[in-house]
């Protein structure tokens, strides 16, 4: 890390320091590391989680419930990105809320390292909350580093820190996976935790290279609006656990208690949301005409991640039960899958960031519709490939590893023509009242499809066997369907989106 911070001559400015971190803000290499850890923690944790669900040594749950719970799991991630974003812009500011976030993090890996139900699940609930605090705050952190949007580094800083993402990811699994599966389910979910401990004492020592913006709380409550929102969160508190402790007490108590309501409430909030912004009055006819067409996006989205997220959850268990899981003759853990996607992320982004400005040179650059349209093919084309190791299966055969890789390079080219369009295309259409919240908005396209997932997988409502040849063909033919439509009516969408192209 020394080697690469060097005396700047060129950006005196930069906050917090005279010395750089390739070229960028020195509190870049903070963020950076931090990023880093809590994915290296998330991402391990995540590769064992349905692994250790289903396991004998584990929870030994049913393939459905645990698809159900990574699958709540992962939606709450990305719908407490909201009330994140928030705790920094109403109550604490971006840097005391990433402090928070890693501690709380840190403290539910350590509940899922203890060897009891209770503590596992109280766990993914920590985790849950605290990636949620953390994911919508570090990146605005990275933004405070530059002189404002026009600043010329800005765009190769948050290269960098995609970067630090995709390291942590692509590591995780072939660390605390092998240590998970090898050696002891609960000393893997313990690194994890030593992850994200380094990540969160790295942090507070490199808060001085941060820019002081940093510890700004942009629209701070008042007095009166604590008191009020104090009050009623008290009050939603006793509430369920009047509720739950009745339900408790009388022996009524099953998971789904828990699971079923997160599982609706994921697919209720984002529905309410962006109604409640096409509702505001405030917002002028071209505006609202913008929303209108992001809903086409948002509804693709979520059929995206529907499918995409499984690449963690069924396309995993059925690696852990029908694949073979070797590489010339040598047997690796069936988490390492999960590695695959980050390293592909790493080689493929430069390559696609290339491609689009070179086509744009040209005049051939694809739209930002027919980007998006391609990338709802791509994954439902993945599950197309997916039938071919779901056939040798069911002929009591074991599938051959490469058949999983395929399917994890097409749904990660499809994630590179989707994933950073969906970004873009949100700032652009997002009106004024709503610039920072449509952020978050995005995230919930996420929510709604693993909920979706969830509801479907969850034994005491849908019941779907998610790795069944008719229902991952209906999976594919959604996503090629939901592709052709945005194509389709590529005219409608473009006259909705004004002058966003």
């Amino acid at each position: 890390m020394a080697s690469s911070l060097t005396k700047d001559s060129v950006h005196p400015g930069t906050p917090g320091t005279e010395k750089t971190f390739f070229g960028h803000p020195r509190g870049l290499a903070t963020l950076f590391m931090t990023e880093m850890w809590e994915r290296f923690s998330y991402y391990g944790m995540r590769a064992l989680l349905p692994l250790y669900l289903v396991a004998p040594s584990g929870l030994h749950l049913s393939a459905g419930t645990a698809t159900a719970i990574y699958s709540v799991y992962l939606s709450l991630v990305y719908l407490l990105a909201l009330p994140g974003g928030w705790v920094a812009d109403r109550l604490l500011g971006p840097r005391k809320t990433v402090a928070v976030a890693g501690l709380i993090i840190m403290l539910g890996h350590l509940c899922l390292a203890l060897p009891a139900a209770a503590s596992f699940f109280v766990g993914l609930v920590l985790v849950a909350i605290g990636s949620g605090l953390l994911k919508a705050n570090i990146s605005t952190m990275v933004g405070h580093l530059y002189d404002g949007p026009k600043d010329g580094r800005r765009d190769g800083g948050f290269t960098l820190f995609y970067i630090g993402i995709n390291l942590g990811a692509f590591v995780a699994p072939l660390v605390i996976g092998t240590i998970g599966e090898n050696v002891n389910w609960h000393f893997g979910f313990a690194l994890a935790a030593l992850g994200m401990a380094l990540g969160l004492a790295q942090y507070l020592l490199g808060g001085r290279h941060l820019s002081e913006q940093s510890k700004v709380v942009p629209t701070p409550m008042t007095a009166q609006e604590k008191a009020t929102t104090l009050r009623k969160g008290l009050i939603w508190l006793v509430i369920a656990a009047v509720f739950y402790g009745i339900v408790g007490f009388t022996g009524h108590f099953t998971l789904n208690w828990a699971l079923i309501p997160l599982t609706v409430i994921g697919l209720i909030v984002p529905i309410l949301v962006i109604g409640r912004i096409l509702r505001d009055k405030d917002l002028d006819g071209e505006e609202r005409s913008k929303v209108r067409a992001y809903v086409w996006f948002f509804v693709a989205a979520a059929v995206f991640w529907m499918i995409y997220d499984q690449g963690g959850s069924t396309l995993s268990l059925f690696a852990d039960a029908s694949a073979k899981n070797t590489i010339f003759g040598w047997n690796f853990p069936v988490s390492w899958y999960q590695s695959v996607n980050p390293v592909m992320i790493m080689a493929l982004a430069p390559v696609f960031a290339w491609l689009w400005l070179w086509l744009n040179r040209s005049g051939k650059e694809p739209s930002t519709i027919v980007k998006f349209s391609s990338g709802l093919v791509l994954v439902g084309a993945s599950f197309f490939v997916f039938l071919a190791p779901l056939s040798i299966a069911q002929d009591g055969h074991k599938a051959a590893a490469m058949w999983l890789v395929g399917i994890y390079f097409l749904q990660t080219v499809g994630e590179l023509t989707l994933s950073p369009v969906g970004l873009s295309v949100t700032t652009k259409m997002a009106p004024k009242k709503y610039a920072s919240q449509m952020m978050g908005v995005w995230f919930l396209a996420v929510t709604a499809g693993d909920s979706i997932t969830a509801l479907l997988s969850n034994p005491a409502v849908g019941g779907v066997n998610l790795d069944k040849m008719g229902f991952v063909m209906l999976e594919a033919v959604l996503a090629v369907i939901a592709g052709a439509a945005v194509w389709m009516y590529r005219g409608k969408v473009n006259k909705l989106m004004g002058d966003v192209r």
